[in-house]
């Protein structure tokens, strides 16, 4: 199988957070490719950050609507998407180890949203950013990433996890030194970054606290995984089949993924009896058993 493949079928077959840290990457690596392109061509690349990034002006983002989503899958530098795709590795594993795919997506997607939002109302409201709204934009992952730091520190607060020269550091801790240092940090230098950071903080903590009364905020991502989208093109007569290759890692995380759900089922079944499965539950263990 060759690298493409490779790429092709860990994207089709991995989790949410391989899709996410995927995309991050590969809007980084066009993005670079055109900025470098125009740069030989002795062309302002500018103009990509302008249709990327979120501006800070309420104004601006009336003609650029999309930026809001579009911000925070762009990096400009390579230390700044090493450290963010870090993190939402570390902690999006976690994450999938006690909530769901379309949980983690939702919670990226809203935790950069808030972080954008209070991002512009800050340096349209505080005095400190008094006319630096109109010059101002932000870009990266880090709102997104800090929402779900923060969700799974507020999920399980006494998790541990170890830390080269500190060992043993509960979550609740990590994320807090964060929080604090994101917080000192608004006078020195990227207040608007550090800013969105919070924004994303608040979004991952919130989420968490209404989960907890069954209020689910990426709920929302159901509508779009119902969508039927009608096939237009004529049925040929003749059915072709075929088998694509799995890699190792994709064949191992579905398989973990599945034992999850058996798990699940089964400690039901110990609770309640065979006969408080749903139908989808009562086939998925019939299916397994095969």
């Amino acid at each position: 199988m060759s690298i493409v493949e490779e790429i092709k079928s860990s994207f089709k077959f991995g989790s949410m957070l391989t899709k996410l840290i995927y995309i991050n990457l590969g809007v980084f690596i066009v993005y670079n490719l055109l900025r470098f392109f125009l740069f030989i061509g002795g062309i302002p690349s500018d103009s990509l950050v302008y249709y990327l990034a979120v501006p800070a002006s309420p104004a601006a983002l009336l003609h650029r609507p999309w930026t809001l989503l579009t911000y925070m899958f762009f990096h400009e530098g390579f230390i700044h998407i090493l450290f963010n795709m870090l993190w939402l590795f570390w902690f999006g594993k976690l994450f999938l180890q006690f909530l769901s795919n379309r949980q983690l997506l939702g919670v990226y997607l809203l935790g950069g949203i808030s972080g954008a939002i209070l991002y512009i109302v800050a340096f349209n409201v505080l005095p400190a950013f008094s006319g630096q709204a109109l010059l101002s934009v932000a870009l990266g992952a880090s709102a997104s990433v800090l929402a779900i730091v923060v969700a799974v520190s507020t999920l399980r607060p006494n998790y541990e996890i170890y830390l080269l020269f500190l060992g043993a550091v509960k979550l609740k801790y990590l994320a807090i030194a964060t929080i604090v240092l994101d917080v000192i940090s608004i006078p020195m230098s990227n207040a608007g970054g550090h800013i969105a950071h919070l924004g994303g903080a608040i979004f991952g903590y919130t989420y968490i606290k209404l989960l907890a009364s069954n209020v689910d905020m990426a709920n929302f991502l159901k509508v779009f995984s119902e969508i039927k989208i009608p096939n237009f093109s004529r049925r040929s007569k003749m059915r072709v089949t075929y088998t694509k290759e799995e890699s190792d890692y994709d064949y191992n995380y579905r398989k973990a993924q599945e034992q999850k759900e058996i798990d699940k089922i089964l400690e039901k079944i110990a609770r309640s009896g065979y006969e408080s499965l749903t139908k989808a539950e009562k086939e998925l263990l019939f299916k397994m058993k095969k």
